[in-house]
């Protein structure tokens, strides 16, 4: 008679092969896996023979218990409990007749002819373990046509026709619920609760692709609700991605078709796996449920049911990523138009690369504008008056700049830095910040014209720029991004505007040279700047 092991609460339940040691224990190798923390890593052996069972402390922390008694070797059988720390088990027989598998006569050629069954019987199953069903998945069929067209032997047509309503408006129910969530995490941790209640499984699990093309796990959950680190086996994952197919095995460690070491190490019984597909048949990931107990758990009914609940979960997925990606770009993109042309703005918002940590060397062009004067001026003035002046004659600054396809680096006080050439460089980008740079003084005239005749104090302002190679990324950390440029261009381009009076433009040697259509350039005697050992050829614009 064999025997096996069945938990007090009914989810775990291990047949015992006669004659055979069973290592018990939370290690994942374990012959018995049970994962409790009360349970040792290598806890008990259990061997079954002559319709008893002996087991034997492996020196565990928590001991093992025979009705109640701590031993350290005993025997046991049928009506027996026998407990490892604090999980309980019931010796039980196996009924042989209910699960075993039919399968080919013994001695019977592997090409040999197998009788067809009679009209309404149950169809056999192979044996050794091998796949069941092996279902295409097609996107252009609705996600319930599996249920329609599931082959039901069911006891009485009235009781089928039942039992396809009941399953269907369960599909229904879940469509409704995934549809109410928008959360990528929130939509997995409810397609894991939907799966128990629609299926009789284990473990459920989903992996879903990275960028890379890989599959990622994102959750996994036991009956219970509890994290499970166990990873899905990924021969079997891999072929539902690359053939698109939904599968089931009734011993997975023993099919042919998945020889993976992880199927064997978690002991892996009965499992099935869909893809989840997406539109235009791009897989998102795969949707797993599986039992490490008992063989031959599923049957293709289950399979059909769970390819429709994947259809569902699927849209779910896709619409939430959708969703995620769309508020990302917003969020991105109104950032960046707070430093970037608008147009340009909506170019780096759409690069997946645009926010990521670090940058590279480029050819850039560097402008530097500060107020003449603005300390003394600020002293006379209400912090009220201060902060109104400095926001109108700001906002021209910035429109000048995204007006000229340049980059609001940052404000420095009352100092204004910009760029061109980064993050994305274009042809002229000298010609433009030079223009830039005529234009402030332009701007800053007319305000200055207006704030006069309004009896508000004026502002002067000095410019400084150069052209040269400088690093241009995303520097700080990952909770706070600047763009930004640094290298000696910037630092020299900052020194000619500290060096420039008012309503005065001063470039570099490197600056005259980059530009394609100069404006009047006045040679000034060469200026010491910080932090250069000899002095360095300056220009001033005329204006």
């Amino acid at each position: 008679m064999r025997l096996k092991l069945t938990s007090t609460d009914g989810i775990l339940s291990f047949d015992l092969a006669p004659g055979v040691p069973h290592v018990l224990g939370r290690a994942p190798t374990s012959d018995l896996p049970v994962f409790d923390p009360t349970i040792s890593r290598r806890h008990a052996e259990v061997r079954s023979e002559n319709g008893r069972i002996e087991v034997t402390d492996l020196g565990s922390s928590n001991g093992t218990f025979v009705n109640g008694v701590r031993v350290e070797s005993g025997h046991a059988g049928p009506a027996d409990l026998v407990a490892f720390g604090k999980v309980a088990f019931r010796i039980e027989p196996v009924n042989e007749d209910a699960e075993a598998p039919a399968a080919v006569a013994a001695g019977e050629p592997s090409g040999a002819h197998v009788p067809t069954p009679p009209a309404g019987s149950t169809p056999p199953r192979p044996s050794g373990g091998t796949i069941v069903k092996q279902f295409p998945v097609r996107i252009h069929h609705s996600a319930l046509t599996p249920i329609r067209g599931a082959v039901v032997i069911p006891e009485d047509a009235e009781a089928a026709r039942d039992k396809d309503k009941v399953k269907l408006s369960t599909l229904l129910e879940v469509s409704k619920g995934l549809g109410r969530a928008v959360d990528t995490d929130m939509i997995l941790e409810s397609i894991v609760g939907y799966a128990y209640q629609i299926l009789d499984v284990d473990r459920v699990a989903i992996l879903l692709m990275d960028e890379r093309g890989e599959l990622a796990p994102k959750i996994s959950r036991d009956k219970r609700g509890t994290v499970h680190a166990r990873a899905v086996p990924q021969s079997i994952a891999r072929k539902v991605v690359d053939d698109q197919v939904a599968v089931l095995t009734d011993d997975a460690g023993e099919d042919q078709r998945f020889g993976g070491q992880s199927i064997l190490m978690q002991r892996v019984r009965s499992a099935m796996c869909a893809p989840l597909v997406g539109s235009e048949g791009r897989v998102l990931g795969v949707l797993y449920v599986d039992n490490i107990t008992t063989t031959h758990r599923y049957s293709d009914e289950d399979l059909d049911f769970l390819i429709a609940f994947s259809g569902i979960a699927a849209v779910a997925i896709e619409n939430s990523q959708f969703a995620e990606r769309i508020r990302r770009e917003t969020l991105a993109r109104s950032n960046f138009e707070r430093y970037f042309a608008p147009s340009l703005a909506a170019r780096i918002a759409s690069s997946p690369e645009a926010t990521r940590l670090g940058g590279d060397k480029r050819e850039v062009t560097v402008l530097f504008s500060d107020i003449r004067g603005f300390t003394a001026l600020a002293e006379t003035m209400t912090p009220d008056d201060i902060a109104s002046l400095l926001t109108e004659y700001f906002t021209e600054m910035v429109e000048v700049v995204f007006r000229n396809g340049g980059t609001l680096d940052k404000f420095i006080g009352d100092a204004v830095m910009a760029e061109w050439g980064a993050p994305l460089q274009a042809p002229g980008d000298a010609d433009r910040a030079m223009k830039a740079a005529i234009e402030m003084i332009e701007a800053l005239d007319r305000l200055n014209a207006r704030w006069r005749a309004a009896g508000r104090p004026e502002l002067q302002i000095g410019l400084g720029l150069n052209h040269g190679e400088a690093f241009a990324g995303n520097i700080g950390s990952e909770r706070r991004l600047e763009f930004t440029v640094i290298g000696d261009t910037v630092n020299t381009a900052r020194r000619l505007c500290e060096s420039a009076g008012r309503r005065e433009i001063l470039v570099s040697d490197e600056m005259r040279r980059a530009l394609s259509d100069p404006p009047l350039l006045e040679e000034c005697p060469p200026m010491e700047l910080k932090g250069k050992s000899v002095p360095v050829p300056v220009y001033r614009v005329v204006l």
